[in-house]
């Protein structure tokens, strides 16, 4: 029998890893896409009046969120191996023992923040002209977006969409190990945030985009816009960028409330 040389234990261990990350992604994609997904379908009529396009996507278009978003969660734990590799050298200092909650409260708002101001300003970066194509037309060829679009990404965007997050983890090490729980709620709420603004259907409430306290948060009509008409809207989970550096659609609010005021017996054509 041929001899074959031992397959060194670091590699069998990235090996796990590689599985493992492809697993909690995958599960997570799933769970938040594919919750919001169902929400929207169980709702159905309910819910018919605050569809925000009339436009329906096409069952060949949503195959194709589908398989980018596969395809994504596969770049997503390649990625994540870097931040498996930080954390085993030390370079990243993970909490041990029972989760600290003051340290999980500012570490998963912390997160948040840093991922919104991340994410505005490599959003406006793949917009130029030298990126588009390359990098975020693969994500706008769905004009109607729906929650499976979450991770309908090319190569090179997944790559940038997942760098930030062992980035995050270093800035966060500087100041406290990195508590997991807190890693925890963050994916949980980005993963969510991201699928609701895919979703296709506006369910905040008239006046909530002008409401101190909760307009600097953004809803689906944000970033259904950001789809539909695409120089505008760059942010994910806050509308201070786009309103700080004049990116805000200039009828944002009016088309909110196109569709936050209709009601079921008050039905007119959804904005196009």
């Amino acid at each position: 029998m041929p001899s074959y040389p031992a397959v060194p234990p670091l590699l069998i261990r990235f090996a796990h890893h590689m599985a493992g990350g492809v697993q909690i992604e995958l599960i997570r994609y799933l769970a938040g896409a594919g919750g919001v997904a169902m929400v929207v379908w169980l709702a159905g009529r309910l819910i018919a009046h605050r569809r925000i396009q009339t436009r329906r996507a096409k069952a060949a278009e949503v195959a194709r969120e589908l398989r980018q978003s596969l395809w994504t969660i596969m770049v997503f734990a390649v990625v994540d191996l870097l931040t498996v590799a930080l954390a085993m050298t030390g370079v990243i200092r993970i909490a041990k023992g029972p989760a600290d909650a003051f340290a999980v409260g500012w570490q998963v708002l912390a997160l948040i923040v840093l991922h919104d101001a991340w994410f505005y300003w490599m959003h406006r970066a793949l917009h130029t002209r030298a990126l588009f194509r390359l990098t975020h037309l693969a994500h706008h060829r769905s004009r109607t977006p729906t929650p499976w679009a979450a991770y309908s990404f090319a190569t090179g965007e997944a790559v940038t969409e997942a760098l930030v997050i062992p980035a995050m983890f270093l800035i966060i090490a500087l100041l406290a190990p990195v508590q997991q729980l807190a890693v925890f709620i963050f994916l949980g709420h980005q993963i969510a945030r991201n699928a609701i603004g895919h979703s296709g259907h506006e369910l905040a409430w008239s006046g909530f985009t002008r409401n101190p306290w909760t307009g600097w948060l953004t809803t689906t009509t944000h970033h259904d816009l950001h789809h539909s008409e695409g120089r505008y809207n760059y942010g994910l989970y806050f509308t201070w960028w786009d309103r700080w550096m004049g990116t805000e659609h200039p009828r944002y609010h009016d088309r909110f409330e196109a569709v936050a005021t209709r009601t079921p017996t008050n039905v007119t054509q959804p904005v196009a």
